[in-house]
């Protein structure tokens, strides 16, 4: 059981990146807590597999009821909170399970009843809200309760504004009916993506994260990179891009990966905010690799009413990109200060990595196959978990099968069983599950794989609690918006200035993104400034998922951006420097991050959609080609501008030439291209002569 003592360690200390502490807590509170996010975790893989049936609202309701059940006790437990308290946590718990089982038991009354509740439902509804917003308050602190709270007063008291800001008026009973019941409000599509795709796709990230793929990533990234000029940075880079790919927090990834990669990176050299920085980059970055992409993709998706692999397909160059320009950073970095790489012999064999770990990697290949292929998110989640546990648990018994044939046999076999899925549906998969634990009840190691089976649905339950909290009351805020129509104010204003300036719409976009990103996570800032920016940057022309992508990332940029920096502050411990400090080198590191958003908004084929004037010009093909090449060299200057260095160090005035000429390359204004390659080339042809004539003199 994943215990604080089970760990080794005594309870941890709390802080603003893990609220919620660093395990379940070594006491009989602690195992309650723990068996109830097992069932948790047991219950959504039952409803996403369709062994429970429950309507949509019952689904959302009992998902926001075990989120409170398992939240306040649990944060009540990590703060180490007196018994009066603790209490009153519990107490709170139950008020939320009352309200899921309420949702159940009125389920017909309150359809019948809708905009016309009764007594008890307005008190009931006041309840849940209360209730979730304390559990938000706990979990994630006072920002994102704030603003809810905020938008709620809105619609009580807003018909007293002066215009534009006015509406006609709610009474509580509308507000209630409009917040508390129905799917909008907590209980809008938030908080179905997180009862449905989120929760599944978190619970097959703590699947494989216990089944070894941390160290199958970073073993493959030391045996590639940790040899080459400053290959500690470069493995974190790696080892982050990787971890994106199957995790959906930034800050997590920080905390997982960085307490290897940061250490590293300042034991050959590296400056403690830079390695720092890196880590947060690279980390924050997993958030815009598919196919997890921090679940917002899941909810883009079902807001825009396109397949998810549209999404995929608009994300997967600028993320390429985004690695390849952090890459880039610390390789000048490494240059500049003549950080060596390590030694071959103290390194690992990626192909003995992959050669021993290669399975690990099916279900995620599977995953996204069938995310490609058309299946729905929930369908390949569903398909990609039972793979990985059919997997966990097949490779315990094949170790004690006697030879090689023999085990060849039984993986044929299992794999067989798993692809009888798409013919005889979930049945068969849970029959093997069910064969695969009782014989590993009684094989060498059996139970040991069964008690990390059983620590994943719990970690994943746990892991899954912030999402899934902020979700529920970010949905007041959508539900404001449904009921008022307050987003087309700001979207009106948008418009007006972006009427006489496109960029000044973008500039401002990108600020209210990062404003509200400095207080709450990516998820619900997405889901905010996507309702409210999104319709006016399509009514300027930029492409629908262009303008959803354009609020993703700068929501994602602003754990990097002081004051609040999130995930540099969580890599501030482990590199012990300031995490203002390591915000600072961060944004250095994260360049393509700022860029890329703005490219493609005046090139779309930067994310592989149609239109722009490029495309139209010389084709679409082309148009992807040319803006990828361009958006690469103008990363590339904007490195060496920062860093200072190519194959020497720059001066002052080769790093500003450096500088005009990726600044030109990005602005999409006319002749801006011609100037910004003609710069570029000055500058490369000036800086080889340079270097060649001191290497020469050198000599």
């Amino acid at each position: 059981m994943t215990t604080a003592a089970s760990q080794g360690a005594a309870p941890p200390a709390v802080d603003m990146h893990d609220p919620l502490g660093a395990g379940f807590p070594a006491t009989r509170e602690g195992r309650i807590l723990f068996w109830i996010a097992v069932v948790f975790s047991v219950y959504q893989i039952a409803t996403a597999a369709h062994l429970i049936s429950l309507s949509s609202q019952v689904l959302r309701a009992a998902h926001v009821g075990f989120l409170l059940l398992l939240a306040f006790p649990l944060a009540a437990a990590a703060r180490n909170a007196t018994p009066a308290w603790r209490a009153a946590a519990w107490g709170l718990a139950a008020v939320g399970v009352f309200v899921a089982l309420y949702q159940w038991w009125e389920y017909n009354g309150l359809i019948l009843r809708s905009g016309d509740l009764l007594t008890r439902d307005i008190v009931v509804g006041c309840v849940a809200l209360a209730t979730v917003f304390a559990a938000a308050w706990l979990v994630m602190g006072p920002a994102l309760p704030i603003i809810s709270g905020l938008f709620l007063a809105y619609c009580l008291f807003g018909e007293y504004l002066p215009r534009p800001f006015d509406h006609r008026g709610y009474d509580l009973s509308q507000v209630i009916d409009h917040m508390a019941y129905g799917t909008e409000g907590i209980y809008g599509i938030p908080i179905y993506v997180s009862a449905t795709y989120i929760f599944l796709f978190i619970l097959f990230g703590s699947f494989l994260e216990k089944a070894g793929m941390i160290k199958l990533f970073t073993d493959v990234s030391l045996g590639l990179v940790g040899h080459a000029r400053g290959g500690a940075a470069k493995v974190s880079v790696i080892s982050s891009a990787l971890m994106g790919t199957i995790s959906g927090s930034g800050v997590a990834n920080v905390v997982t990966t960085g307490q290897f990669t940061i250490p590293l990176m300042k034991k050959f050299g590296y400056r403690a905010a830079f390695a720092g920085g890196v880590e947060a980059t690279a980390s924050m970055g997993g958030q815009i690799m598919p196919p997890v992409m921090g679940a917002v993709a899941f909810i883009m998706a079902e807001t825009l009413g396109v397949e998810y692999y549209e999404v995929v397909k608009a994300a997967i160059i600028p993320a390429l990109l985004y690695f390849a320009s952090a890459f880039w950073m610390v390789h000048l970095e490494a240059g500049k200060h003549g950080l060596l790489g390590l030694k071959r012999s103290e390194l690992p064999s990626a192909t003995a990595a992959l050669k021993n770990g290669w399975y690990l990697i099916l279900p995620l290949a599977v995953l996204v196959w069938l995310l490609f292929s058309g299946y729905t998110p929930l369908f390949a989640g569903t398909v990609g978990l039972a793979l990985t546990v059919l997997l966990i648990l097949g490779a315990t018994v094949a170790l004690g099968l006697p030879n090689a044939a023999v085990r060849t046999v039984f993986w044929i076999g299992l794999g067989l069983v798993a692809a009888s899925f798409f013919r005889f549906g979930i049945g068969a998969i849970v029959g093997a599950v069910a064969i695969l634990i009782l014989v590993n009840l009684v094989v060498a190691g059996g139970r040991d794989t069964l008690a990390a089976c059983r620590d994943s649905l719990a970690d994943g339950a746990r892991n899954a609690l912030p999402v899934g909290v902020a979700c529920a009351v970010v949905g007041v805020i959508v539900g404001t918006m449904t009921l008022t129509g307050v987003a087309n104010t700001f979207g009106q204003f948008i418009v007006s200035v972006g009427q006489n300036s496109l960029f000044l719409s973008l500039l401002l976009t990108m600020v209210t993104c990062i404003f509200l990103g400095m207080g709450i996570p990516t998820i619900p800032n997405y889901i905010i400034t996507s309702s409210i920016a999104g319709p006016a940057l399509l009514d300027l022309g930029v492409p629908l998922i262009v303008s959803h992508m354009f609020v993703f990332y700068f929501g994602i940029l602003a754990d990097l951006t002081p004051p609040v920096a999130l995930a540099c502050f969580a890599a501030s411990p482990i590199a012990k420097e300031s995490g203002f400090r390591i915000s600072l080198e961060a944004i250095k590191v994260a360049a393509a991050g700022f860029v890329i958003p703005f490219m493609a908004v005046y090139t779309p084929a930067l994310m592989l959609q149609e239109g722009g004037a490029l495309a139209g010009a010389i084709g679409y093909w082309p148009a992807v080609g040319y803006v990828v090449i361009k958006t690469a060299l103008a990363i590339a200057l904007w490195g060496v501008a920062v860093i200072g260095f190519l194959r020497m160090r720059l001066a002052l005035w080769e790093r500003a030439l450096a500088a005009a000429a990726a600044f030109t390359l990005v602005a999409a204004l006319p002749v801006t291209d011609e100037i910004g390659f003609v710069l570029a080339i000055v500058f490369f042809a000036q800086h080889w002569w340079r270097s060649r004539a001191a290497a020469a003199s050198a000599a």
